[in-house]
């Protein structure tokens, strides 16, 4: 099978040659030999649409032998070396502890209410009507189209869902298709601290050489000077979040407009998560890819869980220009290949939503954040601003315990809530020892159960 190369003019007008690299399709040198586009011959499919897998011949199963002397002997964990510092996430530990101690989860981001019924309905009549096989490895046109139409609405770029929407298994997919398809072993990639830890994760996973940016309070300000001072030649990207997990940070358009002047004046690419796009409370949410000259080197990732309180489902997307969503694309088809049929049926469907929900989705969030944070501030934590997501961190040295792990120990196990420690968001824990996080994606009465057992058992030192 001989692999077949696009021409230019299949790229969009944005095209832009990325350094290091005289191709225009720009993805990790751990994907350029697979190709992407094949020709047999008949057919040549200019897109990455499917991965093939031949089964050359048929294997005996393995004989596995029991050793009766060693049962009851527990056999060493085995794990690559690139993931052994990760061991187990911080939300598995902390959703175990709350379901053996009957703790009120205000940890993991996961509403405890369920999505909007439309979008239910929209997933089973898609069932129903048989659409539950294998999908176009890059999403199901309808979708496709809907969060190109999305996009627009949002940031006034004009896309071609076709060559430049990718959708995933979840925005954490998304994240990892960037990466792995976009960064090479030994780039460098810049980092905001606190960060969600699939990050750091896949980073490492990817070989890349990852710098930190820590972002301190009250307010989390973009650093800007050492900013500047981290980019260096090696630097591949910058990969953000805004609305900011777990601060509830918003960027400014003047800390955007500057992360922007600089990836252009040093061809860095951003990697910008907005998956809390719909939940800004207290200004506009700005998209770094609808800043002048940043569309041709971003990768913007969002998802349907956070919006439509439906995380189980897993639909992500990524939007960026052909020569950049190509790696993602490559990336993705060794992933997942496809992501869930019917639901993506239900999620073109979601993000067809008026206005009106989304106005009130946000109405509702301010009113689940006002109970929470004016219970934190009644119980005696300091609570530090929170704009957007639906996330606010506090600091809570003033009871007393060692750091932010002893603290979210005693807490479930003495207080029965859970809150989940900001430490292993950063590089160094020691950076996050005085902060934790709460959630308020919860329903009302849950938050207020919470709030009093908190009154009623946790004292200030």
């Amino acid at each position: 099978m001989q692999a077949h190369c696009p021409s230019n003019e299949m790229l969009s007008p944005s095209l832009v040659c990325l350094k290091k690299s005289t191709n225009p399709f720009s993805f990790g040198r751990r994907l350029g030999l697979l190709g992407g586009c094949f020709s047999n011959g008949r057919n040549k499919y200019p897109f990455l649409m499917a991965s093939v897998s031949t089964v050359l011949e048929e294997k005996k199963p393995a004989v596995v032998l029991h050793d009766e002397s060693n049962k009851g002997t527990p056999k060493p964990l085995q794990i690559a070396k690139r993931l052994e510092k990760f061991k187990t996430t911080i939300f598995t530990q902390m959703s175990s502890l709350a379901i053996k101690h009957g703790a009120i989860n205000l940890g993991q981001g996961f509403p405890n209410f369920d999505g909007p019924e439309f979008v239910k309905q929209a997933a089973i009549q898609a069932i129903n009507e048989g659409k539950n096989q294998y999908a176009r490895g890059f999403g199901v046109s309808e979708l496709n189209a809907a969060i190109a139409a999305r996009f627009k609405k949002d940031t006034g770029l004009v896309i071609d869902p076709e060559k430049e929407v990718t959708v995933t298994s979840g925005c954490t997919e998304a994240i990892a298709a960037t990466i792995l398809g976009l960064v090479n072993p030994g780039d460098e990639v810049i980092l905001f601290a606190p960060f969600y830890d699939s990050y750091e994760a896949t980073l490492s996973m990817a070989g890349a050489d990852i710098k930190c940016i820590t972002l301190c309070p009250p307010d989390f300000a973009v650093p800007l000077d050492e900013l500047r001072s981290k980019i260096s030649k090696k630097t591949r990207a910058i990969l953000m979040n805004t609305p900011h997990n777990p601060t509830g940070k918003m960027f400014t358009r003047d800390e955007l407009n500057e992360i922007a002047s600089l990836c252009i004046e040093n061809d860095v690419l951003v990697f910008s998560d907005e998956v809390y796009d719909k939940l800004a409370f207290e200004m506009e949410h700005i998209s770094i890819a609808s800043l002048p000259g940043m569309y041709e080197r971003t990768v913007t990732m969002n998802s349907l869980g956070k919006t439509f309180s439906l995380t189980g489902w897993k639909i992500g997307w990524a939007i960026a220009p052909p020569h950049l969503i190509w790696g993602v694309r490559q990336a993705h088809a060794f992933l997942t290949f496809a992501t869930s049929t019917p639901m993506q049926w239900a999620a073109a469907t979601a993000l067809q939503a008026p206005d009106s929900y989304y106005e009130e989705l946000r109405m509702d969030y301010l009113a689940k954040k006002k109970i929470l944070v004016e219970g934190l501030k009644d119980v005696g934590f300091t609570v530090f601003p929170s704009s957007g997501t639906y996330f606010v961190v506090v600091d809570h040295t003033p009871f007393g315990l060692k750091n932010d792990i002893e603290f979210c120990e005693y807490l479930i196990k003495e207080v029965g809530v859970v809150a989940i420690p900001t430490s292993v968001f950063y590089l160094d824990p020691e950076e996050g020892k005085n902060l934790v996080r709460f959630t308020f994606c919860k329903d009302e009465g849950t938050l207020r159960s919470a709030v009093e057992r908190m009154k009623a058992k946790l004292k200030r030192n």
